[in-house]
């Protein structure tokens, strides 16, 4: 997704091989090894989904996004609905956007990765042909409701292809090749991705759960 260094889902990674001579595939990243996320919350009614935004809005606008506020209250919304969406935290997308950005709307990373979540051009594209986006090329990625809308389809595709958020994690930000390469070599998984996404997400502020 990015460059090296974006709830749960139950499951096994991948199904072993039938080749004797071939090791088989190891085990994902142990979520024994990495801080615990609990399932994501049941699905919100309106009145508590308006909550979610305004606390999603209140967070952004103490933050440095590049942002007037009338754009941040759009933005919120678009975070929480494009969450559900997809079934996932709210909280979840706003620690990958923490790690990967600071919520910078106009961050680009040493390797061309660009806006809030970090979106490689090439992944952001065809993300936007997949789900329907008008792409105009990569600074398409600047517009924060397009980055986050992109950003989350990523994530969820990543979640059901491994089967397990950690590995997805470390999906978003090694490659979905990289990742795969490591698991039919039997090589160790990268966690220091993760392990930074799921601290965020237990420690920091969460939907107006957290200062």
């Amino acid at each position: 997704m990015s460059r090296p260094l974006l709830f749960i889902l139950t499951g096994a990674v991948l199904s072993g091989l039938t080749c004797a001579v071939t090791p088989p595939i190891p085990a994902p990243i142990s979520e024994d090894s990495l801080p615990h996320v609990s399932a994501p919350p049941p699905a919100a009614g309106e009145h508590a989904r308006e909550r979610e935004v305004a606390a999603i809005e209140r967070y952004l606008l103490a933050r440095r996004t590049g942002l007037a506020p009338q754009e941040i209250g759009s933005l919120a919304h678009t975070i929480v609905e494009q969450s559900r969406h997809y079934d996932l935290d709210p909280a979840l997308v706003m620690a990958v956007m923490h790690v990967e950005s600071r919520f910078n709307t106009f961050a680009v990373s040493p390797v061309g990765a660009l806006g809030l979540m970090q979106i490689l051009p090439e992944t952001g594209q065809e993300m936007a042909l997949k789900h329907g986006v008008a792409w105009h090329g990569a600074r398409t990625l600047f517009d924060p409701e397009i980055n986050v809308k992109l950003g989350v389809a990523y994530l969820r595709e990543l979640s059901n292809r491994y089967g397990n958020i950690s590995t997805a994690l470390a999906a978003y930000n090694w490659g979905p090749g990289r990742i795969d390469r490591r698991l039919r070599r039997g090589s160790r998984l990268p966690v220091e991705y993760p392990r930074l996404v799921l601290d965020a997400h237990a420690t920091r502020w969460v939907a107006g759960r957290r200062s």
